[in-house]
């Protein structure tokens, strides 16, 4: 069985002080630079004034400090003295200030880093089952409180990754489950019946096959959402998707004709850069929709062309009446607008792909329902 480290073993070990520790020592480091430099200033300035004592008469003696001192050596006595009770009292206070400067940054580091050790804490704490933790720090609008803000936002955007995954995981085991089961009752009925026959071996190998073709889909359209949400292109070419149309089209042509449907098209050249197989998905799948949620005797409609700097596709079909706020939730995996999730017409995965290749070649795909029945799908990727 293999046993994968720990995260804690993983994390690169972390040498020397800390931050409050090295922000403590560099205060204490200006601190004593500047007092030191402040008391070489008073020394220096000390010795000049004293130095400057107007001249005795020639001969004569002053006491300084009890000691008597001869008239010419007196500002020397001076200064010295001077500097010396300069050294005394600048020792002291940058003695003082030195002390206080490492206990005031100290305590202040800490109080300014506390919130980065509660993102730190709140960092440890967290799981897959535990995003809905948030920090919410309070306070001033700081440096610090926009790093706690990132820090919500970004657990925002992580606990809805986690829990579309959660649903996409569920939906896929749901989807893979059906044709499954499917191929599995068919085998253990057919195996079961000793009376059965070549026709009966038939109608198996019939089923079994739908449901393998249904599988495939579905593991296909997988492989393609993540190919497409898993980076940047690895192909880019020159395609034009009125040519890409005019392929879906011949494509749905025998079930638009069984369904009576009318299929009218406006198409200019669309040039874009891009992967021309995935291109050609987002194209199919917009076509096969079309043709497959709409009703009998309806109409599809077909555009291509440019819009500015950007290539335009519009599939417009008739159908169902779709529901304003149910539109953004048919780009959802395994959402089908209409049609129950056991259907056996496709794996749900069509618009969910249309929104992840067109997401990958930087353009933008909308959807709008149309008035009575049916739905418009336009997208827009940058123009060659």
């Amino acid at each position: 069985m293999l046993i994968l480290p720990s995260a804690e073993w993983l994390v690169r070990p972390r040498r020397g002080p800390g931050l409050r520790a090295r922000l403590t020592l560099l205060a204490t480091g200006l601190s004593a630079a500047v007092s030191a430099l402040l008391l070489w200033l008073g020394w220096l300035l000390v010795g000049g004034v004293v130095a400057a004592v107007p001249d005795l008469p020639p001969g004569s003696t002053v006491q300084v400090n009890g000691v008597p001192v001869a008239a010419r050596q007196l500002g020397e006595a001076l200064q010295q003295a001077a500097r010396q009770r300069v050294l005394q009292a600048g020792s002291v206070a940058f003695l003082l200030a030195v002390t206080a400067t490492v206990l005031l940054a100290w305590v202040i580091t800490g109080q300014v880093l506390r919130p980065l050790h509660d993102v730190t804490a709140t960092a440890r704490r967290l799981s897959a089952e535990s995003l809905d933790e948030r920090l919410r720090l309070p306070g001033p609008r700081d440096e610090v409180a926009e790093l706690a803000d990132t820090f919500d936002a970004m657990l925002d955007r992580l606990q809805a990754a986690f829990q579309a995954q959660r649903r996409f995981v569920a939906n896929a085991s749901h989807e893979l489950r059906t044709p499954l089961t499917v191929v599995r009752t068919e085998v253990d009925v057919t195996l079961a019946d000793p009376a059965a026959d070549t026709a009966e071996l038939r109608r198996m190998a019939t089923v079994i096959r739908d449901a393998t073709l249904r599988a495939q889909q579905l593991v296909d359209g997988l492989l393609v959402l993540a190919r497409t949400e898993g980076g940047a292109l690895r192909i880019r070419e020159l395609t034009d998707l009125a040519s890409l149309v005019e392929a879906a089209l011949r494509i749905v042509a025998p079930e638009a004709r069984s369904q009576g449907l009318r299929v009218t098209t406006r198409m200019t050249p669309a040039l874009t850069v891009g992967d021309p197989a995935l291109l050609e998905r987002v194209v199919g799948n917009l076509v096969e929709n079309a043709v497959r949620h709409n009703v009998g005797g309806g109409w599809v409609e077909v555009c291509t062309g440019l819009a500015g700097p950007q290539a335009t596709l519009r599939v417009s079909s008739s159908g169902e009446v779709v529901a304003p706020e149910v539109v953004t939730e048919l780009f959802e995996p395994f959402h089908r607008g209409g049609v129950a999730r056991t259907a056996h017409d496709g794996a749900g995965l069509g618009l969910s792909i249309v929104r992840a290749v067109v997401a990958a070649h930087a353009g933008t795909v909308h959807a709008e329902p149309v008035p009575g029945g049916g739905l418009i799908v336009t997208v827009h990727l940058p123009a060659a």
